[in-house]
């Protein structure tokens, strides 16, 4: 949706089912021991969390993976105190902070009002083509035929909070193929445009500016090389025999890489929402990021359970290896391909914790099917491993006992 802010507690049906959870949390907290009851508390924090998640908790979901344009903001003409914006996402949406006191409006493709950002909340104009065309960051929505942007405002409440995000077209390169002076040199950085949003504080109008270039994406193979050869690493220590002083090294070794692996994942998924805030970084390991969450979860529960150095805890390596490196690593390898991430560190830092991921995930699953492998030709019972009993003293003097089949 184009901007839709996750409120408060006390407006929304999300914010009735936070407390309706709460009630019950702390009502079942009452009738259970002190470790439930602490559990129960952690649970009702977390809730309590998300039920006050920013606006960008609900649209992560559609942010890109990557990009090579980099959109920024550059200034607003003329400021206004009390009044932010910035770009979040990896570029994907334009945040604005209202806390003039005042109704501030964002004007939409034709000049017609879209946002109106009051003290009280966000309301969109639902008969402004802007409000359907800004729903995906690929802007393909189809605006209904009274979506009219000479028609009168028609306002519907969209937010509880003076705080906005959306998906503008002016800021972003929407075209399938380069603009033609990236086309023709790409490996340099290029200005594409300058743009403009134009807002409105009653009858002063202000512009919005930013600027859109153009960054020469990575080379990806470094990246991948360094993955595959530290897989390659990793799984090498499942060569070593399990029982042995070496093999019980390795053990430690492979759980605290499934630990780092894990960590890793989690922390990924954590800075995909960092933008929206505490509430919106934990709501992005349920919703948007929730497979590097359950991969890097399974993954520190791996670590954990390869310490017992029980013999399924190889199995519980490989497969979790198997789900990082997959669900974690392969997934999130745009970051290899482009030079803008949508995480706040720098791009190479991003690569470098993917790299991490897919080299310790595929190098356990390498490891823990090498010791699986190595325990089944070992275990007894297995077609063709029976070996005929030993003769015992005396067997040799004893007759031969013959039983003939009747």
């Amino acid at each position: 949706m184009t901007s839709q802010p996750v409120g408060r507690a006390g407006g929304g049906p999300a914010s009735r089912v936070s407390r309706a959870l709460v009630n019950q949390v702390t009502s079942g907290a009452r009738r259970s021991g002190p470790l439930r009851r602490l559990g129960l508390a952690l649970a009702a924090g977390l809730v309590g969390a998300l039920s006050i998640a920013t606006p960008a908790a609900a649209h992560a979901a559609d942010a890109p993976d990557g990009s090579n344009y980099r959109s920024a903001v550059s200034g607003l003409t003329p400021a206004v105190p009390g009044l932010a914006v910035r770009v979040v996402e990896g570029g994907a949406r334009l945040e604005l902070v209202n806390r003039t006191g005042r109704t501030i409006e964002v004007l939409g493709y034709a000049g017609e009002p879209y946002l109106e950002i009051r003290p009280d909340g966000v309301w969109e104009n639902t008969a402004s083509p802007a409000t359907y065309l800004n729903r995906t960051v690929e802007g393909d929505t189809e605006p209904p035929a009274t979506a009219d942007p000479t028609r009168p405002p028609s306002w519907r409440r969209v937010g509880t909070e003076p705080v906005v995000r959306w998906h503008d077209q002016r800021g972003r390169w929407l075209e399938s193929a380069p603009p033609p002076v990236v086309a023709a040199r790409p490996d340099r950085q290029h200005r594409v445009r300058d743009w403009v949003v134009p807002l409105r504080d009653g009858t002063t109008t202000m512009e919005l500016r930013g600027t859109l270039d153009w960054l020469p994406p990575p080379d990806p193979l470094p990246w991948w090389s360094v993955s595959l050869l530290g897989a390659l690493a990793v799984g090498a220590l499942g060569l070593l025999p399990r029982a042995s002083r070496p093999g019980r090294r390795a053990t430690v070794v492979l759980a605290a890489l499934a630990g780092t692996g894990g960590a890793a994942a989690i922390c990924f998924a954590l800075a995909r929402g960092a933008d929206a805030g505490l509430g919106g970084m934990l709501l992005g390991l349920v919703t948007a990021q929730l497979w590097p969450t359950l991969t890097g979860t399974a993954a520190l529960a791996a670590a954990a359970y390869a310490l017992t150095r029980r013999p399924s805890a190889d199995f519980a390596l490989a497969l979790a290896g198997t789900c990082l490196a997959l669900f974690t690593g392969v997934t999130n390898a745009a970051v290899f391909l482009r030079s803008v991430v949508p995480v706040p560190w720098p791009a190479e830092w991003a690569r470098i914790v993917i790299a991490v991921v897919i080299a310790s995930g595929a190098g356990l699953a390498v490891a823990g099917a090498l010791r699986l492998r190595a325990t089944g030709r070992s275990t007894p019972g297995r077609a063709g491993s029976r070996r005929p009993p030993a003769a015992r003293p005396g067997d040799a003097t004893r007759p031969a006992r013959w039983s003939v089949a009747r």
